[in-house]
């Protein structure tokens, strides 16, 4: 073993300049030390105060954000009723927008019918009516109106339907100066054979004519009149049904038929349609081109009028070549009798002339006489 001597190392010693040497760099550290220790104790002080100054103004920030956060939520409840009143307002006001826009669509649609029915009314005033296809002959006189021609009037003269009794006849002769001679001879002995006579009274055939007659006209929402429909070969109930399928398709403009009539008087055909405006519409187009059987027709559509009696006036008037007998008695047959007046009455050295017709009703039946007008006779009465 070593000894103790051996276990220990000797350092030099050193000598006294240098142990103050080592004794001035250790205090010059320890100074420079505490200094770095004071200036860091300086800077944690500065830390903490900014720290705590941070902290203060992050607090402040945070109630004022608090604040501003409630101030926000009142103000959101407080326009929370009046954001409800507007959108309300809003949504009222767009309905109130979109109804006014339909009443003004409405107005205008009102309107442009309006002004349509202003013009054909215009237009019906102008012209005559839409009339349907037929063909007239005028007879009679021109002169100048003497009163103002009222709307949707129309002045007719009508044909005079006379009843003459049994036991009677009407004997029309060509001059009216040889009907005068007998009306003034009154009694007349008429020669049946070579034995027998019978004797009949000669009168004046007076007939209540109208002077002056007015026809309110009215036009028919729904009906229409369709004329120009030559003869067919089919059945008229065939006819019928053919115009009815044609008219209710709304390819032709048509509508629901309701009924169909044919007009015996003058062959027209008369359509009511269901609904309103279906007329109108089909009057406008004016014509069609109406395929029946294996014929096409040219169908003019027109207005369909109704009337009454407006005014009406009555004068009596003398027919200037026809006569009444009366008083004649059932002796012979009705042709015998008619050729057997017709002779007495054609005789000069009777009173009589020439003949035009003569008609005889026997005792027990009775007959219509039908009278028109004739151009001399027009003129005489004017």
């Amino acid at each position: 073993m070593d000894s103790d001597e051996d276990s220990f190392i000797y350092l030099p010693s050193p000598n006294n300049s240098e142990s103050e040497s080592w004794e001035t760099m250790a205090t010059e550290q320890t100074l420079k030390w505490k200094d770095m220790c004071k200036a860091l104790e300086i800077d944690r002080f500065s830390l903490e105060a900014g720290r705590k100054e941070s902290e203060q103004e992050a607090s402040k920030l945070e109630r004022e954000t608090e604040l501003l956060r409630n101030r926000l939520q009142e103000l959101e409840e407080e326009s929370r009723p009046q954001k409800a009143s507007f959108q309300r307002e809003s949504q009222l006001a767009l309905m109130e927008k979109q109804q006014l826009l339909q009443e003004k669509l409405a107005l205008e649609n009102e309107l442009e019918q309006l002004e349509r029915f202003q013009v054909a009314q215009e237009e019906r005033h102008k012209v005559p009516t839409n009339l349907p296809e037929r063909a007239m002959v005028f007879k009679g006189h021109v002169e100048e109106a003497k009163e103002e021609t009222l709307p949707n009037r129309l002045t007719v003269r009508p044909q005079i339907r006379y009843p003459v009794p049994g036991g009677s006849a009407l004997i029309t002769f060509e001059s009216h100066e040889v009907a005068s001679r007998i009306i003034e001879m009154e009694q007349h002995q008429v020669q049946l054979d070579e034995f027998s006579y019978v004797h009949v009274k000669a009168e004046a055939m007076v007939l209540l004519l109208p002077s002056s007659l007015e026809i309110s006209l009215e036009e028919s929402p729904r009906r229409v009149l369709l004329s120009g429909i030559v003869a067919s070969s089919l059945p008229e109930d065939r006819l019928l049904e053919k115009l009815e399928l044609f008219f209710s398709k709304r390819q032709n403009m048509g509508g629901e038929v309701v009924s169909v009539e044919r007009l015996r008087d003058s062959g027209h055909v008369v359509l009511t349609f269901m609904d309103d405006g279906v007329a109108e519409r089909l009057i406008e187009i004016g014509q069609y081109q109406v395929p029946i059987g294996e014929e096409i027709h040219t169908v003019k559509l027109s207005h369909c009028l109704g009337g009454e009696i407006a005014e009406l006036q009555l004068r009596p008037s003398v027919c200037p070549r026809t006569v009444l007998l009366s008083g004649i008695p059932d002796v012979l047959d009705e042709e015998l009798m008619r050729e057997a007046l017709e002779i007495h009455f054609q005789k000069p050295s009777k009173g009589g002339g020439e003949v035009d017709v003569v008609a005889y009703v026997p005792i027990g039946q009775c007959a219509v006489a039908v009278f028109e007008g004739e151009e001399e006779e027009e003129e005489e009465e004017d």
